[in-house]
């Protein structure tokens, strides 16, 4: 039986610009473009993250579509990266090198076993600070903090109620994230 040679940051880069694909402990991934309520969701946390980020002069907000190399078998495309002053990783003209300080996945049907597994354990790995899983279908929004276990969940809401960010000092209204998302 033929095992399939894993991938590296350099076959990733070889790809035309745009290709829908992702890096994935050595696997290309393809992954199609979301639907509606990931569009909204998205756009809705990076208004409330550009607020109180540049607002208060902290760092960076980037979303979608940007790299962010993580290692040589993980390059990903996060739906949003928040990089504070003094944050491991660096802001390239290619992309994102090392672990932002907050990374936001949005759920999609076909990216979510990738978000809450493989894609997770790299984040936790490599050091990203705070790890956000939103799901815009279900209305729930988690929020896990890289500590010396590991992540560990720290704030989660599910249709109303508030999520908090301990490493942004924020606190997100869940009706705010998912306004004029129908159910």
């Amino acid at each position: 039986m033929k095992t399939l040679e894993k991938k590296t940051v350099v076959d990733y880069e070889a790809l035309p610009e745009g290709s829908p694909y992702q890096l994935i402990e050595g696997e290309l991934i393809m992954s199609p473009a979301p639907g509606f309520e990931h569009f909204g969701s998205s756009f809705n946390l990076v208004i409330r993250l550009a607020d109180a980020v540049y607002r208060t002069g902290k760092g960076r907000v980037i979303y979608a579509p940007v790299d962010l190399y993580l290692d040589e078998e993980n390059a990903y495309q996060p739906d949003i990266m928040v990089v504070l002053k003094g944050s491991k990783a660096k802001i390239t003209s290619k992309g994102v090198y090392g672990p932002p300080d907050v990374v936001v996945e949005i759920l999609s049907p076909s990216t979510a076993y990738y978000d809450l597994t493989q894609k997770k354990d790299v984040y936790e790995r490599s050091g990203v600070r705070e790890y956000w899983l939103v799901d815009p279908l279900r209305r729930t929004f988690e929020v896990y903090l890289n500590t010396e276990e590991g992540f560990k969940l720290i704030s989660k809401a599910k249709g109303k109620g508030m999520v908090r960010s301990e490493v942004l000092s924020l606190e997100l209204e869940l009706e705010e994230v998912f306004e004029g998302i129908e159910p």
